[in-house]
């Protein structure tokens, strides 16, 4: 029996293993269809649970579809095999080392995968199981026609301190393209690739530059097959975010040039970007973001301050656009007069930049955001930023959506249905307490101080801009200003008074009390027709009708003052502003000048104010003049 043993020890040891080259080539053949050669030796060393596995020259052929003729060419490989496993007719490597490989991956537009091993390489369990490689001087190579992806790597290494015990590191480098933009890359890392090791963390150092966004990364990955976790500080900067979505998988908004640092972990289905700062055009911003990946779509999930917040830098998420459509239109054969408006070189200023809606159903959110400081425009007095966003399913949200507006505040919520084309559109927004001599910073109001505005705007409209949901709209807008000084010489000129204007002129402007006013609109398909239009003093009440036509960005009102004074020559003569919204012109109809003796107010004017005491009510309130003026109609 002893005997025996040494027997078969010896032919174990001395066995020719270059025996089995012929009878391996042939069983792989015959499972997969394709060619395995062992041009050199072949040695096993038998252990238990594992077996050694040397063998030089070796090279597999790919499926007839591949562009390459081989999958693989390997000077020498050196693994060691799982012998239960492979007893239960699984291949499992648990160490693989590759001097000079050159690897050429590849999968096809119908889904084929050149690594699988099946006959249609179609099967995902059908592929050899590696825990770990050690990669020596090679290339790897990888297409996917289907997703416009064709990269090519080469590995090497090096001893980064010479004559000491430390392990070599692997350096690469990539180019190509991944789905439609240039790529390269570049990086060092352990030497030994733990695709399957759930355990130790592998190290890496990578700078990688993918259309116009470059990446540097630097930590650790575990698992390199199925990122199990990853432990990365990263510094990411491009033209736009939308264009991480070949990179992420995650629809982001449009943005300018931006640039971020942070902290990047990975622990099973969740990603976070924590503690990151941020630069989008000239907005600072700062906060806490991580993606779920659990349910049916990536949630996202975060805050995010603002230090400081670029109005400018909003245009393109909100759909703004800066481009020059055009010059106005020239002014009508009435007397006129252009009003004083920052885009009169445009023939329309309604946000027209599209929504990419395409990307919506990518990602589920939940961010709020907050910017206290508010860098814009002289003539926009807005701060104070709040807003959650949502997405749900394609419909975006927010809600609520509140700023400072003038030192008052507007506030509600906007709905943006993506799963329509056009977009669904629903917006419910109330303005309160906002300063009109705040609202025009940059007209000269001399000793003009008007009280608070108050607001409801409840509109629905379906479009894939801002403009063509605004020339789509339905609904109601109403707005009220109770209260405060008005220019005396404003009002005359409105009125035109003859005599007190020539008075004024000489003695010097006044103020007067300004009881009401009142601009309530019907919206129907993007017209606003008036309902009522009033604006009420101790001196005259002027009387508006027409309509805006947000479909064309005209406006056709006509303003009709009435005098509460005697006047040696009170004029009266309808007043026209119209004209496109870039540049209004206003007039006066010439021929209905006609000389009037002092008037009053008709009684059945104020009627129409009936409808807007629920906002009287939570604006102003009803002890207000205008809610007083009210409590007169109803009498």
């Amino acid at each position: 029996m002893a005997a025996l043993a040494v027997t078969t020890l010896i032919l174990v040891i001395f066995f020719d293993w270059n025996w089995l080259r012929h009878p391996i080539e042939r069983f792989v053949a015959e499972k997969t269809g394709r060619a395995l050669i062992i041009n050199g030796n072949l040695n096993i060393k038998l252990g238990w649970p594992l077996a050694r596995i040397q063998a030089t020259d070796i090279s597999f052929a790919n499926p007839d579809w591949a562009k390459q003729p081989l999958m693989f060419t390997v000077k020498q490989i050196d693994g060691k095999v799982s012998l239960p496993e492979l007893f239960k007719r699984h291949v499992s490597v648990l160490t693989l080392n590759l001097t000079q490989p050159q690897v050429f991956l590849e999968q096809s537009s119908d889904g084929r995968k050149n690594w699988l091993l099946d006959r249609n390489q179609q099967d995902e369990n059908a592929k050899i199981k590696i825990d770990s490689i050690t990669l020596d001087n090679g290339q790897i190579s990888y297409t996917d026609t289907g997703h416009d992806t064709q990269i090519q790597a080469a590995l090497s290494t090096h001893q980064s301190l010479p004559q000491t015990d430390m392990a070599a590191d692997i350096i690469f480098t990539a180019t190509g393209k991944l789905k439609g933009l240039a790529l390269t890359a570049s990086g060092s890392g352990g030497t030994v690739l733990n695709l399957n090791d759930e355990i130790t963390p592998y190290p890496l150092n990578i700078d990688i530059s993918l259309g116009h966004t470059q990446l540097h990364a630097a930590g650790t990955v575990t698992s390199l097959s199925r990122f199990s976790a990853v432990d990365l500080n990263i510094a990411l900067n491009g033209t736009s975010l939308d264009q991480l979505y070949p990179l992420i998988g995650i629809a982001l908004p449009r943005t300018l040039i931006y640039s971020t640092k942070g902290h990047l972990l990975h622990s099973t289905k969740q990603w976070r970007y924590e503690k990151f700062t941020a630069r989008i055009g000239k907005s600072d911003l700062s906060g806490n973001l991580q993606i779920d990946s659990t349910g049916k779509r990536p949630f996202l999930k975060g805050d995010v301050t603002f230090q400081k917040l670029d109005l400018a830098d909003l245009g393109s998420p909100i759909g703004m656009s800066n481009k020059n459509k055009g010059k106005a239109s020239d002014s009508t054969q009435q007397t006129t007069h252009a009003l004083p408006v920052s885009t009169a070189n445009k023939r329309d200023v309604l946000p027209e930049l599209p929504f990419r809606t395409e990307r919506w159903d990518s990602v589920d959110a939940d961010v709020r955001i907050q910017a206290k400081h508010i860098q814009r425009a002289r003539a926009l007095p807005i701060d104070n930023l709040v807003a959650h966003v949502k997405m749900n399913n394609a419909i975006l949200t927010l809600d609520p959506i509140s700023f400072g507006v003038a030192g008052g505040t507007l506030a509600g919520t906007v709905t943006l249905n993506g799963k329509h084309d056009p977009i669904q559109a629903k917006v419910n927004i109330h303005a309160r307490k906002i300063q009109l001599n705040q609202l025009f910073p940059t007209i000269k109001l001399t000793r003009t101080s008007i009280g608070q505005i108050h607001g409801e705007f409840d509109l629905s409209g379906t479009g894939n801009a801002v403009d063509q949901m605004l020339a789509s709209a339905n609904g109601r807008a109403t707005l009220v200003v109770d209260g405060g000084k008005i220019s005396k010489l404003m009002l005359e000129t409105a009125g035109l008074h003859l005599w007190e204007m020539l008075q004024l002129k000489v003695t010097g402007d006044e103020v007067i009390t300004l009881n009401c006013a009142v601009a309530d609109f019907d919206v129907k398909r993007g017209n606003l027709q008036t309902k009522i239009m009033v604006l009420d003093t101790d001196i005259t009440t002027i009387m508006g009708r027409g309509n805006i036509d947000m479909a064309q960005e005209t406006l056709d009102l006509e303003l009709q003052p009435h005098t509460k004074i005697l006047s040696p020559l009170a004029l009266h003569s309808p007043i026209y502003i119209r004209g496109k919204f870039a540049k209004p012109v206003v007039s006066l109809d010439k021929t209905k000048l006609i000389l009037r003796g002092a008037g009053a107010i008709a009684l059945g004017v104020v009627n129409p104010l009936l409808v807007i005491i629920p906002l009287i009510d939570s604006g102003p309130g009803k002890d207000s003049a205008c809610g007083k003026l009210i409590r007169r109609a109803q009498h």
